[in-house]
């Protein structure tokens, strides 16, 4: 029996659809990335237009790398994203690993457990995490923010490879098993490897809220020495209000990480949510 195939007036419309989107989404990440390389004077004459040798100008990026500190910033980022995602993907897959492989009392009430950490925003309990570090002397440091990130993206990514590792071949592994093979090893060796575009998809969803909040840096971490680049960004924009080459070229080095992680995993989270669409 054939298939039923959409027609081409409504694909065309899906495409229609999501272009628009796509445009829409894309275009102030266009319209700042141009201008920060523009002078003040085209900026407000032709925020539209491209930079031209004439127009071309790096003051904005000159006056953000020499009088704001975004070497540092971008390395505070990049070890709290990097550890946090890190701890998420070990700790969330070994979670995933127990509730779908064995079978316990109260095992669909601990997932359910977990699953509420989706619906419940981690900042409702910023006062109580708050004292919780200033007690245990952690406020001002890179460890207090991984922690937090670390228990906001684990009930995500314990939910999306629970489900994934449902489906590996339970064949596979009591062959594993058969083979002398330990349970870490079976985890380690045999399952995470096939579940490698959940762990794409999980790492992608749980790298761009860690990357762009502004919360917890600020409550938790300000110190110039722990900032992060979103942090830095939003001060050196106060800073710099009325210089627009500056706050443009601020913004940019901000999303620019962003995009390129996306970028080069953009493939193994496209196979990570489609997987997940056709379980």
């Amino acid at each position: 029996m054939a298939k039923p195939t959409a027609s081409p007036l409504r694909t065309g419309l899906v495409h229609l659809a999501l272009g628009t989107y796509t445009l829409i989404a894309l275009f102030p990440v266009f319209l700042t990335v141009i201008n920060s390389f523009k002078d003040r004077a085209s900026i407000f004459r032709d925020p539209l237009g491209l930079p031209t040798p004439s127009t071309f100008s790096l003051v904005g990026y000159n006056t953000v790398l020499g009088q704001g500190d975004f070497v540092l910033y971008f390395q505070n980022s990049f070890i709290v994203t990097a550890v946090s995602i890190f701890f998420v993907l070990l700790f969330g897959a070994m979670a995933a690993f127990a509730l779908s492989e064995y079978r316990f009392k109260g095992n669909t009430m601990m997932g359910l457990y977990l699953a509420l950490g989706i619906m419940i925003p981690i900042r409702l309990g910023t006062v109580a995490i708050l004292q919780g570090m200033v007690a245990a002397g952690l406020v001002n440091t890179l460890t207090a923010l991984i922690l937090v990130y670390t228990a906001q993206g684990l009930p995500l990514a314990v939910f999306i490879l629970t489900e994934f590792m449902r489906t590996v071949s339970d064949d596979l592994k009591n062959a594993g098993r058969i083979d002398g093979l330990s349970e870490y090893s079976i985890f380690f060796r045999l399952v995470l490897p096939l579940v490698r575009p959940a762990m794409a998809t999980v790492a992608v969803f749980t790298m761009i809220p860690i990357w762009n909040d502004l919360w917890f840096p600020l409550i938790l971490a300000p110190s110039d020495a722990t900032k992060t680049v979103t942090l830095g960004s939003q001060v050196f924009i106060g800073q710099f209000v009325t210089n627009w080459n500056a706050v443009l070229a601020a913004l940019t080095l901000a999303i620019l990480p962003v995009l390129v992680l996306y970028l080069v995993f953009s493939r193994q989270l496209i196979r990570g949510i489609t997987s997940g669409a056709v379980k």
